[in-house]
């Protein structure tokens, strides 16, 4: 299951059928409820990607096009696509104004709101599942090998790599843009650190990967927890620094592929799983004043 949680508001996404999208509102005494569904694509929707403003969403259909919709009203606002090659990532640039989108000839592809082509990068830019991420200085970071990541300064066109010994199932970059969190095939998450000298700053172990992309991410007060989906149906937490295991929350029946923390709320952390449902983890009220522990969920028996 595939889904994001919305920063600055407590709103979730997640992919409720093969073609159709559906925005959750999630209150503050865990109730939740319906606020949009979105139809449009035709295969299912493997990527998705919030503006810098919160207030529009890019969605990318497996191999098909990218479409970009409004948070509030739930209307498709543009569709963009490029001939016969088909779609596999987005994301924004920095300053919202452009939409980049890795493709299927391995090209990274930028587009202008209105959809004109702005830019192309040719060549083996991008895999064919990959993750497209772009820092607020505008490099852009893509897996441009099994093993290898790129880091392209698009103005100077200098290109750095990280490269890894495993196989990379995912990564996902840190808010402030300094480390880049790497999950890999033989079930280690690698943190590096991407100012300067790329250096390897630490390893996280526990989690379980064998078969599905399975995501990882920052999250708690300045992004001081790590916290990774797992096939064995846990949601795993270490400590950033420490590098130790601090929690796996038990609550899912099947593979949980995803997770995202509300950066707004440092205590709310969601998780997505093949069980076909997204668990909402929080503090228990009545031991905030005792433990700081996440270990709670407002769905489980």
């Amino acid at each position: 299951m595939l889904f994001s949680l919305f920063p600055f508001a407590t709103l979730l996404m997640f992919l409720l059928q093969v073609s159709c999208f559906c925005f959750l509102k999630v209150n503050l005494d865990g109730r939740v409820s319906m606020k949009h569904r979105l139809y449009g694509h035709q295969k299912p929707v493997s990527y998705v990607s919030w503006s810098p403003c919160d207030d529009q969403i890019l969605t990318c259909g497996v191999e098909e096009v990218v479409r970009r919709w409004d948070v509030s009203s739930g209307e498709c606002l543009q569709v963009y696509e490029k001939g016969l090659v088909g779609s596999i990532s987005c994301s924004w640039s920095p300053d919202g104004k452009y939409i980049l989108s890795g493709l299927t000839d391995k090209s990274i592809i930028m587009w202008d709101l209105d959809g004109k082509e702005t830019d192309c990068l040719n060549g083996e830019r991008t895999l064919k599942i990959s993750d497209l991420q772009i820092t607020d200085d505008g490099e852009l970071i893509t897996s441009c090998e099994e093993n290898r990541i790129l880091i392209l300064d698009r103005e100077s066109g200098e290109e750095r790599f990280i490269k890894e010994d495993q196989v990379i199932v995912s990564f996902t970059l840190s808010g402030d843009n300094n480390f880049l969190l790497v999950s890999l095939m033989n079930e280690e998450l690698h943190l590096w650190s991407i100012q300067g000298d790329i250096r390897l700053v630490s390893k996280y172990r526990g989690q379980r990967r064998s078969r599905f992309i399975v995501r990882a991410c920052f999250g708690g007060y300045q992004q001081g927890f790590i916290a990774s989906g797992s096939e064995d149906s846990k949601v795993y937490i270490w400590h950033r620094g420490l590098g130790e295991l601090i929690e796996a929350l038990e609550g899912h029946s099947g593979a949980v592929n995803c997770v995202s923390w509300n950066p707004a709320n440092p205590h709310m952390l969601a998780s997505a799983s093949d069980d076909r449902t997204i668990r909402i983890w929080g503090l228990n009220h009545a031991e905030t004043k005792s433990s700081s522990h996440i270990h709670y969920c407002n769905g489980s028996s």
